[in-house]
Parts: structure tokens; sequence; C-alpha cells
């Protein structure tokens, strides 16, 4: 496994993988690696000759009194994991070198971005797409690998990618749960053992509100019933049910939905959704 902490030595390696004809994957992550991420990797195995994973925690995406200095960085451990999972490539690079002095992106996250998550962290999802597109400027992957928990996130890169008619294919993977149900993210290392034990009620709330969702007409009432009993213990920012296609209303057209929420537990900012088909 080959390790580029620079620009050029990631350039160099993605060239003569091009020359010998070998298709790219590519998953990026902000590190703190843990099974679902993996779960990423294995996708992008399955679905390139060659799998490049950039461990990067990009400051533009951080609000104000966001995590950012706080953030879990845990490289050595994260190296291990991708050396274990047979990665033939991983971009550490610094600040300096996705973001040169003089360099500034004018590119903007589009329509899919409004609402949700940017409510509460505006400009989160410019930088989401700016570093996003410089990485692929590096990378150059033929096919990239992104997580269905951020769903936001994965229908807002999509649109950049067909805006900018980008040569490269964006899948998504599974959102993978703990035992528990409670969804993988690096930030759950943020809980204690006891917030642990309260998280697990945001998936089983998810789930009631899908079976109520499916089995009747007033989604009003199915939605503030749902945000009755979080109330009891999250602080949430959204509980919002949509079309899972392009994040606008349900209408009789609607073939796909999205629960999707974002709480806090006392600190801890939490997302989860679930995507099903409509009836």
């Amino acid at each position: 496994m080959q390790v580029c902490s620079n620009n050029q030595q990631m350039l160099d390696v993605v060239s003569t993988w091009k020359v010998q004809g070998k298709t790219i994957a590519f998953v990026p992550t902000m590190g703190g690696l843990h099974a679902g991420h993996l779960s990423l990797v294995h996708q992008a195995k399955a679905n390139a000759d060659k799998v490049v994973v950039s461990i990067f925690v990009n400051p533009t995406q951080f609000g104000k009194d966001e995590d950012f200095d706080n953030y879990p960085k845990t490289l050595e451990q994260d190296l291990t994991q991708l050396e274990a999972c047979q990665v033939d490539a991983v971009f550490t690079p610094s600040k300096e070198q996705i973001y040169p002095n003089g360099f500034k992106s004018h590119l903007k996250a589009g329509s899919l971005s409004q609402g949700l998550c940017s409510k509460s962290r505006p400009g989160h999802f410019d930088g989401v797409v700016q570093v996003v597109h410089r990485l692929f400027e590096i990378i150059t992957p033929d096919v990239a690998i992104f997580g269905q928990k951020d769903y936001q996130q994965l229908l807002v890169i999509r649109q950049m990618v067909e805006a900018l008619s980008l040569p490269i294919s964006i899948l998504s993977g599974d959102i993978v749960r703990e035992q528990s149900g409670l969804a993988m993210s690096t930030r759950n290392q943020y809980l204690s053992g006891d917030q642990k034990e309260l998280a697990l009620k945001l998936y089983q709330v998810l789930i009631q509100l899908q079976q109520e969702i499916l089995k009747t007409q007033d989604l009003n009432v199915a939605i503030h019933n749902s945000k009755a009993i979080l109330s009891q213990d999250f602080k949430i920012e959204y509980l919002s049910v949509l079309d899972a296609n392009t994040l606008k209303s349900i209408t009789d057209n609607t073939s796909k939905i999205a629960i999707l929420c974002a709480v806090f537990l006392r600190s801890t900012r939490l997302i989860d959704n679930i995507i099903f088909k409509k009836g």
C-alpha cells in the first residue's frame, strides 16, 4: 500500500495506473475509520482495478463552533485498517496541498444543498463540493463511493458531477449499523456508554415512522408523533419526510421516500435516514 502525502506523489501513482489501463475507485474520508468506511472500500474494490482512499479533515466544511479542532484523528489505526483491506494507495494531504496559497474555489453547491443540514451549517456543502472536486482533480477516479448516511451530501455530489459533466460514476454504500441499530459514525466516539444507549432510540423512531407512513395517509400526524418521542431525549434539528430523489415534498409521482433527521444528544450531533419505496 502506497501512502502519498503530497499531490505530486499521488499524481505519479495515478499516472502509472492510467498508463497500465487500470480503472480507479476513490473513497474520500476524514479518517476516524470504522466498519462503515471499510464497507465503502470493499465496494470500491469490487468496482475498479485500483482503490484510493483519502484521509483529510477538510476545514472549509466546518462552521463556527463546530468540532474541527477536536475531530478524531487516528491516522496510524486508519492506515493499519486500510492495509488489511489491501487498499492500493492512501492520500493524506496537508491543508496546503489541497488549498495552496492563492487557491480560491468559486464552486458552489447546487439546489439540493438547500434545507436540511444547510440550515444549521451555512456554507457546509460549498466546502464539501470544493474539497471533493479538488480531490477529483488530483486522483481522477473512474468511480467514487459515498455513504448513504450522509444522504444529502450524496445527492449534492451527484448533482455537482452531473452539472460539471465529470466522467465519474458516483455510487452509494448502505448505512452500516452497530448491532444495536445505531448508525456507525466517527462522532459516536464522543458518546458515553449511557448516551449510546439513548442514541439507539433514534433509529427505532425512524423505523416506527416508516411503518406509520406506509399504513397511513396523515403524514403530518406521523411526523408530529415521532418528534414528540424524540424530543424526550434529543434536541431535534430536523426530522423530514421527502422525495428521495428531489429532497422536495412528496407528491403523487414520488416513487422513493427519504426519512431524514439530525438531532443532538447533549453536544453530539447525530444524523440518520431511511430510504424506501413508496407503497
